[in-house]
Order: structure tokens, then C-alpha cells, then sequence
């Protein structure tokens, strides 16, 4: 069965076709597109929902045509056409799920609505950039979702059988690093540029920079929550004092990137030490790491350090670089985890109708 699946959910215009075999459990990814607007928001410090919307609008069918075209297939070969329903920018998911309603309805195609962050999840079920398999990872599973828009803790005794277990109180993590990129003036989108600067950092040896150290929220909290509101506050009002001392532009910019270093080290320490305390409590057979921070090194690095120190019985994984972002190649993996549990019910009949049903949701809920 060939799967088309699109992703619109905020400033990337992506889409992917995968290839299942008769079992629904191995698939193969014929082709995967994805069109970032990162360069189009960078002048405004962040994404603008409108903007997005009209991007998408522009650039969808586009990526359409040249993933079908890529794959080698034609539309009426596929067979199931799977779209990112949220949560998301709502102008930038209509375009997504009117798209998919309107390739569903003209050309008779059943459609599945799918829920963002469980494509995050199940990009982790890939094994490499062109195959994956739905039964790589035993359950139950734990994960650790940090993305811009959420920073969550998902155990999973089965597939789609979530239950969150640990999620944020305010910022999620990646939106904390955005927002600590815009005080100290160093771009968008602020994650990967924060972790460049941190490694920077690791060249600087003064000790009245080195002895600096940031709030770890909630890390001695009983349940498993996380907050990076306060941590980015901080961050805040420490640099504006610094812009008060007139510095010289090298002791400034030596103090942004040992300011990175900091909060990065900040943060991971709090979502490693949540994460192992989730493993003791939930005792999980696999940890998977997801979402666009999940492409951060020094998380990736220490959090299998830091599981591996404490001989945790737990098998680590985390997804290619190219599925960590946004895109519909995650989507459609998790639309085959779907699709297969629906055929399983026998209520496959229901997704024909879904080019009139489906809608798209800001705030969708992922169970």
C-alpha cells in the first residue's frame, strides 16, 4: 500500500509517500520533500501564522507534485493519504487538511487526520532514512517529546495507547531556546544556533564566566513537570545587566555564548532528571527521544550517558537528523500505525468520508 502524507503544521510545507508491505508493519520511504520557510521568519524573530498560511498555500502543491513525481508513482496508486490535523498554527493547518480533503474527495481516496507529536513519536520507528518498521521498539515505551511547542513525558504500553505522564507547566523547551536566541540577539530559529554557541563556549576559560549558573526549575518536584518560564527569565535579567556594564564587543559576545553553554546545561539537566525518574517509576522497555530538539548533540549524548550510568535496563533510541523536524514523512508513519489498528476494528469504511468530516485543530488532543 503506497501512503501519501502531508505536514503543514507550522513554517514547514512537507510531503512523503511510504511504501507498506502486506503486514502494515515494514514500509519503505519512496520519497520525502520538505520546503522550510526558516529564512522567510527570521526577520521577525519567529514564525507569523499568516505568513506561514500564505507560504504553504504557495508551495503545496509544488512539494506535492515533486514528492509523487520523486517516488516514481502515480495518484491513483496510492491508497491511503494521511494529514497533519494538528496541533498547530491553525491558518497553516487549513492549508494542509484542505489540500488532503480536496485529493481525498476528487480522487476517492480514504484520509486520516493525524496528531503532531505522534508523528514525532513515530519517526522514531524509521531505521534508517529509507526503511522502518512498526515492532523496532519493545513496549512499553516511555518518551521524551521536546519540540518548540511541547516538552512532554508519553508512556506507551502499545501502539497509540498514550498516556502523559510528565508534561510542561509554561515554555516548552524548544520555545524557551527561541526566546533565549531572541534576548541575546542571535537569530531564528534559535535552537541549533543556542547549541553552536554553547559548544563555543567550551573555548573560553575565564573563571567569573565559568562559575556562572542557572535555575533548574522543578527538578526536585514529586511529579514529573517540567517549567523553562522562569529559567528563561533568568536569562533575561541577567544579560540586561551585562548590557548595563559597557562592555567591550568580545567580553560581550564571550558572555553570549557562555550564557548558551548555561542554560543549554540547564535544561538538559532537568529533562534527563525527569526522564530517569520516569524510567523508575514506569520501568519501560525502550526510552525514545523525540521531536526538533531531539537534534540537539548534547542532549542526545548525555541522556544515553546518563542511562547507561545508572545501568537502567532500557534500550536508548532517538531519530535519523532528517525526522527530528517537522515533516510528513513521521506522518505518514504513524498514519500506517493508525490505518493498521483501524483495519484491525474492521472500521476502515469511516476514513471515506472523512473529505468531509475532517477538520483541523489548533489544540488537538492526542488521545
Amino acid at each position: 500500500m503506497l501512503i501519501l502524507s502531508m505536514e503543514t503544521s507550522c513554517d514547514e510545507t512537507s510531503a512523503a509517500i511510504l511504501e507498506a508491505d502486506e503486514s502494515l508493519n515494514k514500509f519503505g520511504l519512496l520519497s520525502s520533500v520538505v520546503s522550510s520557510q526558516a529564512k522567510l521568519h527570521s526577520a521577525w524573530g519567529g514564525v507569523v501564522p499568516n505568513l506561514a498560511a500564505r507560504e504553504h498555500l504557495k508551495n503545496i502543491f509544488p512539494v506535492l507534485e515533486q514528492t509523487i513525481k520523486e517516488a516514481g508513482v502515480k495518484m491513483q496508486e496510492v491508497g491511503l493519504l494521511c494529514v497533519t490535523q494538528g496541533p498547530g498554527l491553525i491558518p497553516a493547518l487549513l492549508v494542509g487538511a484542505n489540500a488532503a480533503k480536496t485529493l481525498s474527495y476528487f480522487h476517492q481516496k480514504p484520509l486520516l487526520g493525524i496528531h503532531h507529536i505522534e508523528g514525532h513519536i513515530y519517526a522514531n520507528f524509521f531505521e534508517n532514512k529509507k526503511q522502518g518498521r512498526l515492532d523496532k521498539h519493545s513496549f512499553p515505551i516511555l518518551n521524551l517529546v521536546v519540540s518548540g511547542g511541547h516538552t512532554q513525558l508519553i508512556l506507551m504500553k502499545d501502539h497509540l495507547d498514550y498516556e502523559i505522564v510528565g508534561e510542561t507547566m509554561d515554555d516548552a523547551a524548544g520555545e524557551a531556546f527561541d526566546k533565549v536566541a531572541k534576548i541575546l540577539e542571535l537569530g531564528y530559529p534559535g535552537g541549533p544556533i543556542v547549541s553552536q554557541k554553547a559548544g563555543e563556549a567550551e573555548k573560553i576559560t575565564r573563571e567569573d564566566m565559568a562559575s556562572l549558573e542557572f535555575p533548574r526549575p522543578m527538578l526536585k518536584s514529586k511529579d514529573l513537570n517540567f517549567s523553562f518560564s522562569g529559567l528563561k527569565t533568568a536569562v533575561l535579567y541577567f544579560y540586561k545587566d551585562l548590557e548595563r556594564r559597557n562592555l567591550s564587543k568580545k567580553d560581550l559576545e564571550d558572555w553570549k555564548k557562555i550564557i548558551c553553554q548555561k542554560f543549554q546545561e540547564a535544561v538538559i539537566d532537568v529533562l534527563i532528571q525527569k526522564t530517569l525518574k520516569g524510567i523508575s517509576e514506569f520501568r519501560p522497555k525502550t526510552v525514545l527521544l523525540s521531536g526538533g530538539v531531539a537534534a540537539n548533540f548534547s542532549l542526545k549524548k548525555e541522556l544515553g550517558e546518563a542511562i547507561k550510568k545508572d545501568r537502567l535496563q532500557v534500550k536508548f533510541s532517538y531519530p535519523e537528523m532528517d525526522f527530528c523536524g517537522d515533516n510528513a514523512a513521521m506522518i505518514g508513519a504513524a498514519g500506517l500505525a493508525r490505518y493498521g489498528k483501524l483495519k484491525e476494528e474492521g472500521v476502515l469504511k469511516k476514513l471515506e468520508g472523512n473529505w468531509r468530516d475532517l477538520e483541523a485543530e489548533a489544540n488537538l488532543k492526542l488521545f
